[in-house]
């Protein structure tokens, strides 16, 4: 892929009509996205209670798997992800506060909103600063310097998709630099009681409360919310994936992000990102994660408008002659699993995809 570069006056122009769509949604916020939240969360809550309830019936057991499942996926995506990134906080409502909200997972609220709010959205796709670049686990990029251990990306790929609450949760604790002694036990230690605190909640909710509520039918309560939990993890990890490591998304250095502009941090947000294309309901269950493009250049503003402006921002990335990568979940997934793969072997491979993009031209 040949680098797109654009001048100075450009990035700021660039910059300037973002800018402009982001305070045209803001000042356009009101009731139906009110409305819309607040429908999503009655939505799941309703799932949510009907899973537990045909749990008592074991013959719909598949679909009580099936509710839960769907619940768990709204709470993770649609609603704790897009509520503790503020997107909601314009309400007024507590219960839909980015600085009160506490989702189903055992990650701690506020521990994820420090790596992902604040570090993974303002150093997206720098290496060496956005530790999502393979979360600490995995070799994504072919400037990441390759040992033999990566020749188990695939296996840790999987296994990270199985347990991904449970990486997620360990993300900030940075194993990976404590094992080279980059990092110390003792810096971890803030972090601790607070991850504890929280899988232990978690455990005992869905592996201890919840299944004894059903009495003799105890061990197939329990396989059914691990099943949904898995469920939620596979589905979490692979639509996060397909928006940030699929063919042509690109990655940048240290160096070329130092002093940017607004323009220059919009442009590196637009080629580190991918969307996933799909229908209405496909891209609820996402959390509108597959505009992960609109998303990454525009994190506070309501997920659900993301399909209103991602045409907006298409034509406005075609006149800077800017790339807009975006192609169904298929075509990701198979993208980001060829990824995978390769980035486990040495070097640099023959038709890799990898860009690193240059925030100003000379």
């Amino acid at each position: 892929m040949t680098e797109p570069k654009l001048t100075k006056d450009e990035l700021d122009a660039f910059g300037e009509e973002l800018d402009a769509v982001r305070r045209r949604i803001l000042d356009d916020l009101g009731e139906e996205d009110a409305a819309y939240i607040c429908n999503v969360v009655k939505t799941q809550r309703g799932l949510e209670v009907a899973g537990r309830a045909l749990f008592y019936l074991p013959p719909a057991w598949p679909l009580a798997v099936a509710a839960l499942s769907v619940s768990k996926i709204l709470d993770n995506m649609e609603i704790g992800h897009n509520v503790m990134h503020g997107q909601y906080d314009w309400m007024g409502d507590p219960a839909l506060s980015s600085r009160m909200y506490e989702w189903d997972n055992v990650c701690p609220s506020e521990q994820w909103k420090y790596s992902h709010n604040y570090i993974h959205h303002t150093y997206t796709n720098i290496l060496g600063k956005d530790r999502d670049i393979g979360y600490g686990i995995l070799r994504m990029d072919e400037d990441q310097p390759w040992h033999p251990y990566y020749l188990g990306n695939p296996l840790y790929a999987f296994l990270l998709m199985v347990f991904f609450e449970w990486g997620v949760a360990m993300h900030d604790l940075e194993v990976e630099n404590i094992v080279a002694g980059r990092r110390k036990m003792s810096e971890n230690k803030a972090l601790h009681a607070g991850i504890m605190r929280k899988v232990k909640r978690q455990a005992l909710k869905d592996y201890v409360l919840f299944p004894a509520f059903t009495g003799p039918l105890f061990p197939l309560t329990l396989a059914g919310n691990a099943t949904a939990n898995l469920v939620r993890n596979i589905w979490a990890f692979n639509i996060i994936f397909c928006g940030h490591f699929p063919a042509g998304v690109a990655t940048f250095s240290q160096e070329e992000c130092e002093d940017e502009t607004r323009g220059q941090w919009y442009y590196r947000q637009l080629l580190g990102s991918a969307n996933i294309t799909g229908g209405k309901l496909f891209h609820v269950l996402t959390g509108n994660l597959s505009h992960q493009i609109e998303h990454h250049l525009f994190p506070d503003l309501p997920a659900r408008r993301y399909p209103e402006i991602a045409a907006e921002i298409r034509d406005i990335c075609e006149r800077y002659g800017l790339p807009y990568h975006t192609g169904p979940l298929h075509r990701q997934l198979g993208s980001v699993a060829r990824k995978i793969c390769r980035m486990a072997l040495p070097g640099r491979p023959r038709g890799q995809e990898h860009v690193v993009a240059e925030p100003v031209a000379a």
